[in-house]
């Protein structure tokens, strides 16, 4: 098991900010505030599947070829090699918890496929 986190590691990000809020040994958890109008990478994962609670605000979920409105109190799980992306389409931010489970937990098991932002890795 490979995890590369600690508690209190963040990030900036052009969609918004992570902050690492749990560790442990098969798991990691971020607390997760998406900008207005914010739109993270489509992407899968090799490694890890992630599970999403919606903490407040509205968030847009795609998930494969599937797209939908989630509002606070949503669960959603995203299992290893799914596309998935998460989107703030509001004018307020939107929160999320994301915990993560499997044998890579860093941001190398990230795969894009698009983003708005023009990043590749």
């Amino acid at each position: 098991m490979a995890i590369s986190y600690q508690v209190g590691d963040k990030d900036t990000r052009p969609w918004g900010t992570w902050e690492v809020i749990a560790v442990g040994e098969t798991y990691i958890v971020k607390k997760i505030v998406v900008h207005p109008k914010g739109v993270l990478s489509l992407q899968s994962h090799r490694f890890r599947s992630e599970h999403w609670i919606i903490a407040s605000g509205t968030a847009e979920i795609t998930l494969e070829e599937r797209i939908w409105s989630a509002p606070a109190n949503t669960h959603i799980f995203i299992d290893i090699a799914q596309k998935h992306r998460i989107a703030n389409r509001t004018d307020v931010p939107m929160t999320f918890i994301e915990v993560q489970t499997g044998q890579t937990l860093d941001e190398s098991d990230i795969i894009r496929y698009e983003d708005i932002y023009g990043r590749t890795v």
